[in-house]
């Protein structure tokens, strides 16, 4: 398994203190910064567009790890490349689970030099995706209901991962899988036990010390 990266979900930064937290997680630890954007249908919450990550993109030195939850992936894909994402994830089920759609979007992200993503809610399978793994740059298990933080950990979720670790291990593939919702340092135990090796945490980051946090998670 690759080297274990964790990715602060800029979704629970402080806004009454940024440039302080900002400073933080840059000296952080943390390779990527996980960025929720939300378009308020596919998911019923409303969040970051792309100006703002331009922002961040000047502000911090990890790579921007952007993760769309929007019905038009297509469109808003490049909206957030054109803006600075490093590794550009979409949801499944926004292409209605169309396994030559998400590919065909998967293949045009890595064209123009970014890492490809595809996310899955909880109750999504995975099974469609596992022999397409080695043109996925990442699979993205949500391990919550998207559109909010603060939930719990749903640890169901973790047989997904088994089995997409089997694969990507059996074909010997660089396919990363993170997981997103509910990561503290005890979940973030059981998701690495699973075969997870990119981990989004939000509240566990930014209500504590960030780099003592981003730290904790990297010893698993």
């Amino acid at each position: 398994m690759q080297e274990v990266i964790i990715a602060p979900s800029i979704l629970s930064l402080d806004y009454s203190k940024p440039s302080e937290q900002l400073n933080e997680l840059a000296q952080s630890h943390a390779k990527w910064v996980h960025f929720d954007v939300m378009d308020g249908h596919f998911v019923p919450n409303l969040t970051f567009g792309p100006d703002l990550l331009k922002g961040f993109k000047k502000a911090l030195p990890q790579k921007m790890d952007v993760h769309i939850m929007v019905e038009d992936a297509r469109r808003y894909a490049d909206v957030f490349m054109d803006a600075g994402a490093d590794v550009l994830t979409f949801h499944s089920e926004a292409l209605n689970n169309d396994i030559d759609a998400i590919c065909s979007l998967c293949a045009h992200i890595r064209e123009r030099g970014v890492l490809a993503g595809v996310s899955v809610r909880p109750k999504t399978s995975v099974d469609a995706l596992l022999p397409h793994l080695d043109q996925i740059d990442v699979l993205l298990i949500m391990s919550v209901e998207p559109g909010f933080g603060g939930q719990p950990f749903m640890e169901d979720v973790l047989d997904k991962v088994k089995k997409a670790r089997a694969v990507i291990e059996e074909r010997n593939l660089s396919t990363r899988i993170e997981i997103d919702g509910g990561i503290n340092d005890q979940t973030a135990k059981l998701a690495v036990s699973a075969g997870c090796d990119t981990l989004v945490a939000g509240s566990y980051v930014f209500k504590k010390d960030i780099a003592a946090a981003v730290d904790s998670l990297l010893c698993q």
